[in-house]
């Protein structure tokens, strides 16, 4: 079938939208990437699954998106279906001091209803931008706390088309990891586990971090955040600024000037230009300090 009777297909038999060659610049953070063949926003988990059972049915790859927040897509864009979860998903409800989350719901919003509910465990991450899902698939973190301290369990779709709860231990999360970054299983729900505190308290901490991060981050250009993972013992920011690569441009992408830990679009960036600063940031980095640094952010699409 063409890509134009599997979108056919996918109206006829969910409640999606679905858009043909959409530009992924239009659905990520760092508005950079070529065209999706197709883009497919559910509006529920009966649509998931069904969008998972056509794509096996046809033998369509399928790119599973939350907000396209940590993300970087390659030019020639992103070949099949892409699934984006930030858009729907977005339901939570509460028992006691466990929360249940629809995977598409923000970070954000996750942060302040359980701030607001008077329960703490959760402000380290209410300036982390992206979904609850892909915070659980990369184990999202800042200000020395993760997303796995507070996660109970989660509720994936499995390639095999059946519902699978993954406890804590199945998750085997570790420093921006989870097992889910090995498997084709997607995140619907999470159940996060908080404790009674101070609800005072917890806005004021939620707007201190919030602030730290305004004042020290380049929020006011596209970006996908850190660029690099942190390797043991070292601060990118500090070892990329003392190389003298703050503010340093290939086409249109930058070191951030406010933080060199970030790179930023400051000219419509393609990305083939954040590749090439981030491959010469890494050439410099071992040269001069003999460490090796593991991009952060996750590429996707065709080379």
């Amino acid at each position: 079938m063409t890509v134009q009777e599997i979108a056919s297909l996918i109206k006829e038999n969910t409640g999606a939208q679905v858009r043909l060659d959409e530009p992924m610049a239009n659905h990520t953070s760092f508005h950079i990437g070529g065209p999706a063949d197709l883009l497919v926003i559910p509006g529920n988990m009966e649509d998931v699954r069904s969008v998972l059972r056509i794509a096996q049915e046809y033998a369509l790859p399928l790119t599973v998106l939350g907000n396209g927040s940590n993300v970087l897509v390659r030019d020639k864009g992103i070949r099949g279906i892409v699934l984006k979860l930030g858009n729907a998903l977005k339901y939570w409800k509460q028992e006691g001091n466990v929360f249940t989350f629809g995977s598409g719901i923000s970070l954000a919003q996750c942060c302040r209803i359980i701030g607001e509910a008077g329960f703490t465990g959760m402000e380290f991450a209410v300036g982390i931008p992206g979904s609850l899902g892909g915070a659980v698939f990369m184990n999202a973190g800042a200000y020395d706390g993760e997303i796995k301290n507070a996660v109970m369990s989660v509720l994936v779709l499995a390639s095999d088309g059946e519902l699978k709860t993954l406890t804590k231990d199945d998750l085997q999360f570790s420093y921006r990891h989870s097992a889910l970054q090995g498997s084709d299983a997607i995140v619907l729900e999470v159940k996060l586990q908080v404790c009674a505190g101070d609800k005072t308290a917890i806005q004021a901490k939620m707007a201190d971090f919030n602030q730290r991060r305004i004042s020290k981050q380049p929020l006011e250009l596209p970006s996908a955040g850190s660029a690099f993972k942190r390797p043991e013992g070292h601060f990118v920011g500090a070892m990329v600024e003392q190389s003298g690569l703050k503010g340093f441009r290939i086409g249109g992408a930058e070191v951030s000037k406010k933080h060199a830990g970030f790179i930023v679009n400051v000219d419509r960036a393609t990305a083939a230009d954040v590749l090439q600063l981030m491959a010469y940031i890494q050439d410099r980095i071992m040269k001069d300090y003999s460490v090796q640094l593991v991009p952060e952010v996750l590429v996707l699409g065709e080379e």
